[in-house]
Protein backbone atom coordinates (compact mmCIF):
# COMPACT_ATOMS: atom_id res chain seq x y z
CA UNK A 1 0.00 0.00 0.00
CA UNK A 2 1.02 3.59 -0.33
CA UNK A 3 0.14 6.94 1.17
CA UNK A 4 -1.43 9.63 -0.97
CA UNK A 5 0.60 12.75 -0.19
CA UNK A 6 -0.04 15.15 -3.08
CA UNK A 7 -3.10 16.34 -4.93
CA UNK A 8 -1.71 14.84 -8.14
CA UNK A 9 -1.63 11.39 -6.53
CA UNK A 10 -5.12 11.99 -5.17
CA UNK A 11 -6.44 12.81 -8.63
CA UNK A 12 -4.83 9.65 -10.02
CA UNK A 13 -6.56 7.56 -7.35
CA UNK A 14 -9.88 9.32 -8.00
CA UNK A 15 -9.50 8.72 -11.75
CA UNK A 16 -8.90 5.01 -11.12
CA UNK A 17 -11.96 4.85 -8.86
CA UNK A 18 -14.08 6.62 -11.48
CA UNK A 19 -12.93 4.30 -14.26
CA UNK A 20 -13.82 1.24 -12.21
CA UNK A 21 -17.15 2.73 -11.17
CA UNK A 22 -18.17 3.43 -14.76
CA UNK A 23 -17.20 -0.09 -15.81
CA UNK A 24 -19.22 -1.60 -12.97
CA UNK A 25 -22.10 0.76 -13.72
CA UNK A 26 -22.25 -0.33 -17.36
CA UNK A 27 -22.31 -3.92 -16.16
CA UNK A 28 -25.41 -3.11 -14.13
CA UNK A 29 -27.01 -1.35 -17.11
CA UNK A 30 -26.51 -4.46 -19.23
CA UNK A 31 -27.73 -6.88 -16.56
CA UNK A 32 -30.66 -4.92 -15.14
CA UNK A 33 -33.33 -3.67 -17.53
CA UNK A 34 -34.66 -0.13 -17.53
CA UNK A 35 -34.42 2.40 -14.76
CA UNK A 36 -33.00 0.02 -12.15
CA UNK A 37 -29.82 -0.46 -14.16
CA UNK A 38 -29.37 3.28 -14.62
CA UNK A 39 -30.08 3.85 -10.94
CA UNK A 40 -27.30 1.44 -10.02
CA UNK A 41 -25.04 3.16 -12.56
CA UNK A 42 -25.73 6.50 -10.88
CA UNK A 43 -25.04 4.98 -7.46
CA UNK A 44 -21.70 3.56 -8.60
CA UNK A 45 -20.53 6.82 -10.11
CA UNK A 46 -21.99 8.99 -7.35
CA UNK A 47 -19.87 7.27 -4.74
CA UNK A 48 -16.77 8.52 -6.55
CA UNK A 49 -17.77 12.12 -5.81
CA UNK A 50 -18.08 11.34 -2.11
CA UNK A 51 -14.84 9.37 -1.93
CA UNK A 52 -12.99 11.93 -4.07
CA UNK A 53 -14.03 14.75 -1.79
CA UNK A 54 -12.87 12.84 1.28
CA UNK A 55 -9.53 12.00 -0.35
CA UNK A 56 -8.90 15.62 -1.36
CA UNK A 57 -9.88 16.88 2.10
CA UNK A 58 -7.48 14.42 3.72
CA UNK A 59 -4.62 15.45 1.43
CA UNK A 60 -5.25 19.15 2.12
CA UNK A 61 -5.41 18.49 5.87
CA UNK A 62 -2.15 16.52 5.76
CA UNK A 63 -0.44 19.29 3.77
CA UNK A 64 -1.64 21.84 6.30
CA UNK A 65 -0.40 19.70 9.20
CA UNK A 66 3.00 19.24 7.56
CA UNK A 67 3.31 22.99 6.94
CA UNK A 68 2.36 23.74 10.54
CA UNK A 69 4.83 21.18 11.90
CA UNK A 70 2.09 18.98 13.36
CA UNK A 71 3.15 15.83 11.53
CA UNK A 72 5.45 14.90 14.39
CA UNK A 73 2.53 13.97 16.62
Amino acid sequence: MFAVKTKFEAFLVIYALATGAVERGFGYVHRLPGASGWLMFAACTGVVFIAGGKILDAVERDEHDRDAGLDML
